[in-house]
């Protein structure tokens, strides 16, 4: 049996939200002088720019415009998980952060997986049962 996932329709609005979060989460430890993180914010900050315009309207664009940005978020997205297991810095809300940024991409599957990647306690009563 596979790993259980949310399979969820694609959200962008809200994909921008958890982006934003992801950001906040790194940028935080950032300040707290984990020189690691500076070299995630880059990463980071490229997510919540290609979803900021859909967080700021609320609104999903048409399947033709979106699924660029979907391919482009989670090809980032895959770029900063390789990152934070690089650098060894995965912790759990992070990692449950990648997860929803997935699922909001409607990549539900490869988001339980590469969430833990990222640091997800696999145990964590937040992931899919």
């Amino acid at each position: 049996m596979g790993i259980a996932y949310n399979n969820l329709p694609l959200n962008l609005p809200h994909a921008g939200r958890v982006a934003l979060r992801i950001c906040q989460i790194i940028e935080n430890r950032a300040v707290a002088k984990d020189l690691r993180y500076f070299q995630l914010c880059e990463i980071a900050e490229k997510i919540e720019t290609c979803l900021q315009p859909y967080r700021i309207t609320d609104d999903d664009p048409t399947a033709e415009e979106a699924e660029p940005i979907r391919q482009e978020v989670a090809h980032l997205g895959r770029e900063l998980v390789d990152r934070i297991q690089e650098l060894q810095i995965g912790e759990d809300r992070l990692g449950q952060c990648v997860r929803n940024l997935f699922e909001c991409l409607a990549m539900g599957e490869e988001g339980a997986e590469i969430s833990l990647r990222a640091g997800e306690n696999p145990h964590s009563l937040q992931r899919p049962a």
